[in-house]
């Protein structure tokens, strides 16, 4: 059983963009144009784009993101070991990001004491 009946989830936030789309079209018509110059084929086939954008959407927390993306990574021939692949490096990005950011903790709290611990990288 789904934590999420997505296709209903799906057809809903379509519904509510549709509003918003109506309601604010100068802003509607400025995401259709960034999502349009994206979907358009260059160094990436489409089904590596549909890849990294559900592991981007797994990192910002989007689960519009995720329904969206999903449904277009398989229209895009993306297959679950794909899908999975991608997920791994979201996981495996976010991670990282967690170390970096505990590691600027640390400095912080260093700093406090006037001991700055060595510089870690930004990344």
């Amino acid at each position: 059983m789904s934590m999420l009946n997505w296709n209903e989830y799906r057809a809903k936030l379509q519904t509510t963009i549709a509003e918003l789309a109506r309601k604010s079209p100068d802003v509607f018509k400025g995401y259709r144009t960034l999502v349009s110059a994206r979907s358009k084929e260059g160094a990436l086939d489409a089904k590596t784009r549909e890849l990294v954008a559900l592991a981007v959407a797994v990192t910002v927390r989007c689960d519009g993101c995720i329904a969206t993306h999903v449904d277009l990574a398989k229209k895009n021939g993306a297959s679950a070991d794909e899908i999975t692949d991608a997920l791994g490096v979201a996981i495996m990005v976010n991670a990282g990001a967690a170390l970096v950011y505990s590691a600027r903790t640390l400095d912080a709290f260093h700093a406090l004491d006037g001991e700055a611990a060595t510089a870690a990288p930004e990344g």
